[in-house]
């Protein structure tokens, strides 16, 4: 038992330290990283926002940071695949727990949500967000262009998320659109995966449908994905109905005709090329999951995503 540790996420003496909690105890940070509001040493920040007053459909999804840090419980011990390494051997990450928001004063929640992110993302961190829903997106699309610059949206999806807004709505299903009009993203290099639904605009971004990702391998889509964004710096966004509903059932807008968790896993696996200054997994609903089969999909999604900035880092490409 000497090497053993448990409530890693509170006793860790380095944030670089790998854990070895039994998967069924232990504190539930995500992937039993410190739980810790300090941003020095770290070099990448997981947070959640538990939101899910923008739905059109179906709520919950303000229990998805619960549930994917749960579920990420499963990735303890072992060198993380594919990556074949222990992600957090020389990549500080800490967990920074949930974004504060008021409940009752929906109205305040975008400028609250951009003055969070803004104070990780101005650390110098990479951030990868836990939601939510998809509107939690906008604001923190705005904390990181005003780093960045605008940035290339790579949006895994079912839906465009591109219908009107006329800029005061608390709405996820127009957070694209407004993000394109703003200028936040460069639509000529960002791209959506998945897509599923028609929206009256699509702004020029480009798109592969559904029906495409199914005549396509993953190395061909991650290829058109990295193509297409040209280097640019890149921003991901992952809604988890970019999966077919028997990958993912518990979300609030599922869509059938969608790809496997494994294709997609595959696809993001080979985005090692792309410039990602932030990330995000949003729309994990659990009220209606079945045995965490969508949370764990969350899960593993977040971890590629922290397992792709890890490869970037070690290739000293990381922006």
């Amino acid at each position: 038992m000497a090497n053993k540790s448990i409530d890693h996420a509170f006793t860790a003496t380095s944030l670089t330290s790998a854990a070895s909690d039994p998967t069924f105890a232990g504190a539930l940070s995500f992937m039993r990283r410190r739980f810790t509001k300090d941003l020095a040493g770290a070099d990448a920040v997981v947070w959640g926002i538990p939101f899910d007053a923008a739905t059109s459909n179906r709520p919950g999804t303000r229990f998805g940071p619960q549930a994917i840090r749960r579920a990420s419980a499963i990735f303890d011990n072992d060198p993380q695949y594919p990556f074949n390494r222990d992600l957090f051997a020389e990549m500080a990450v800490i967990d920074y727990g949930d974004c504060l928001l008021d409940y009752g004063n929906h109205h305040e929640t975008p400028a609250a949500i951009e003055r969070q992110s803004k104070a990780i993302v101005d650390s110098g961190a990479f951030m990868l967000t836990l939601g939510g829903d998809h509107f939690v997106t906008w604001p923190i699309l705005k904390a990181h262009a005003a780093k960045h610059g605008p940035l290339a949206l790579v949006q895994f999806d079912a839906h465009q998320d591109t219908w009107f807004d006329d800029n005061r709505r608390i709405d996820h299903g127009s957070f694209v659109a407004r993000a394109a009009r703003d200028g936040i993203i460069d639509p000529d290099r960002s791209i959506q995966i998945g897509i599923r639904t028609h929206a009256p605009d699509d702004f020029g971004i480009h798109i592969l449908y559904g029906h495409q990702l199914e005549e396509m391998t993953p190395s061909d889509i991650a290829s058109t994905i990295i193509s297409h964004t040209r280097g640019a710096p890149a921003y991901l966004t992952f809604d988890i109905d970019c999966l077919d509903p028997a990958y993912a059932p518990g979300t609030g807008t599922p869509v059938a005709g969608g790809p496997s968790s494994a294709k997609i896993l595959s696809v993001l696996q080979r985005l090692h090329q792309l410039d990602i200054r932030g990330a995000d997994v949003v729309e994990v609903s659990p009220p209606y999951d079945h045995a965490d089969i969508t949370a764990i999909a969350g899960a593993t999604v977040a971890m590629y995503m922290l397992g792709l900035h890890a490869e970037r880092r070690a290739s000293g490409s990381h922006g």
